[in-house]
């Protein structure tokens, strides 16, 4: 069992990490994060228990996470703080009293990433996606259906922010990741690497439902509103989701289960 010591005043220097949250995540925490709940808990042990740093957690909780701390090396530090103290050490109130502390996995190079998976894969790459519930969503149906790994442009924000990792059930803390510099050509990457890209347009000539993918498939993913840029575009091919009364477009993150769900099955 990991190493439990009692917290009973918010000022106690061993939960130092975990203090003033909303606050802190807006400038980054140099390699580390927080994840917030049970759900989130036991997925992130389930999948990297030696990347778990430290739990803050209301001993209320104990009960139901008994086989979740089993699952955590020995020498992890386990704070336990009643509700009060708790949620004056995160600086808001925790209905969920869980908190983990976190270690980012190693930054990973896209074209490495890329050339380890196998020769039917299915990858998502995402540009300018800047909304975190967005991004916790795709990884959520990344999971969800078997997608092998996802990569970031220099625009999108952090799925290791909290509300990320909480949207996408945990499925952030286990996928394989990759982030592209300003410099890097999303369509070269995939082409050095063999995987045909798939951007979503309205104006496209073939459909989602007619279309048998590649081995190797990248589903491009852009922005709400501006979308991928003309370059990505031109090197990509076009599909559509027909869509009724008119409208042609859908969030972000719900295209990418509808595509996701597709290319799942079409694989068989």
């Amino acid at each position: 069992m990991p190493q439990f010591h009692r917290v009973s005043h918010p000022d106690d220097p061993a939960v130092a990490p975990f203090r003033a949250i909303k606050e802190r995540d807006l400038v980054g925490r140099e390699g580390l994060f927080i994840a917030e709940g049970e759900t989130v808990l036991r997925a992130f042990v389930r999948d990297a228990p030696e990347r778990v740093a430290a739990l803050l957690i209301d001993p209320k909780r104990l009960d139901k996470l008994e086989e979740v701390l089993a699952g955590l090396p020995r020498d992890t530090p386990v704070h336990l703080a009643d509700q009060d103290v708790l949620d004056s050490i995160a600086g808001f109130h925790l209905h969920r009293g869980i908190l983990a502390l976190g270690r980012k996995p190693p930054t990973r190079n896209a074209y490495e990433l890329l050339s380890s998976l196998p020769a039917q894969a299915v990858v998502l790459v995402l540009c300018g996606i800047a909304n975190h519930d967005n991004i916790g969503g795709i990884y959520r149906n990344a999971a969800a259906f078997g997608a092998d790994a996802v990569i970031l442009d220099a625009d999108c924000c952090d799925p290791f922010y909290r509300k990320a990792i909480r949207v996408s059930v945990g499925a952030v803390l286990s996928l394989p990741t990759a982030r592209l510099t300003r410099t890097d050509s999303i369509a070269d990457l995939l082409q050095t690497s063999g995987f045909e890209g798939l951007a979503l347009s309205p104006a496209a000539d073939e459909t989602l439902a007619a279309l048998k993918p590649a081995p190797r498939t990248a589903v491009l993913l852009g922005a709400e509103g501006p979308g991928l840029t003309p370059e990505v575009m031109a090197r990509a091919r076009r599909i559509g989701i027909p869509m009724a009364n008119g409208f042609d477009s859908l969030n972000v993150a719900t295209t990418s289960g509808i595509v996701l769900h597709h290319l799942r099955f079409a694989k068989g």
